[in-house]
C-alpha cells in the first residue's frame, strides 16, 4: 500500500495537464496533425533498425570467462596490491616479504576473479534464455 506522501504525489501528477509539442529535426515546432503524419511514415524504417540491433539492459555483450582475461586483470591489480602491501606492512618486513605477500594475495585473487566471471556469465546466459522464452510465447 502506498504511503500518504506517495498517494499525494500520484494525485498531483494526475492533476497537471501537459501540452504536447512536436519538434522536427531542425528545431521547428510542428502542428500535431503534421507530426502524426511524419511519425506514421517512419515505423517501417524504425522496425527494421530495431530488429537489426537488439538492445540489452547492460548495453555490452558478456563474454564467457577466460583465464587469459583473468591474467590480464591480475597484471592490472598486482601493482595496486603491491603498493597497498607496501603502505600497510610494518617497517620490520623486508621488500622480498612484501612481494611474497602480494603474490599470496594474487593467488587468492585470480581464482576468485575467474569464479566471479563465471557467475556473471552464467547469470547473463540464464537471463538471455529467459528473455528468449518469453519472446517465443
Amino acid at each position: 500500500m502506498a504511503t500518504k506522501k506517495q498517494q499525494r504525489r500520484r494525485q498531483k501528477l494526475k492533476r497537471h495537464e501537459y501540452e504536447e509539442v512536436y519538434v522536427d529535426d531542425e528545431g521547428n515546432e510542428l502542428d500535431p496533425e503534421v507530426a502524426e503524419e511524419l511519425v506514421a511514415a517512419r515505423p517501417e524504417k524504425d522496425a527494421k533498425s530495431a530488429k537489426a540491433q537488439p538492445t540489452r539492459r547492460g548495453g555490452r555483450a558478456i563474454e564467457p570467462p577466460s583465464w587469459r582475461r583473468t591474467g590480464r586483470r591480475g597484471l592490472l591489480f598486482f601493482p595496486l596490491m603491491l603498493i597497498t602491501v607496501f603502505l600497510l606492512a610494518g617497517e620490520n618486513v623486508t621488500t622480498l616479504g612484501k612481494i611474497v605477500q602480494t603474490i599470496a594475495l594474487m593467488a587468492f585473487f585470480l581464482p576468485f576473479s575467474y569464479f566471479m566471471d563465471t557467475m556473471v556469465w552464467r547469470a547473463a546466459q540464464r537471463r538471455l534464455a529467459s528473455t528468449d522464452e518469453t519472446k517465443k510465447r
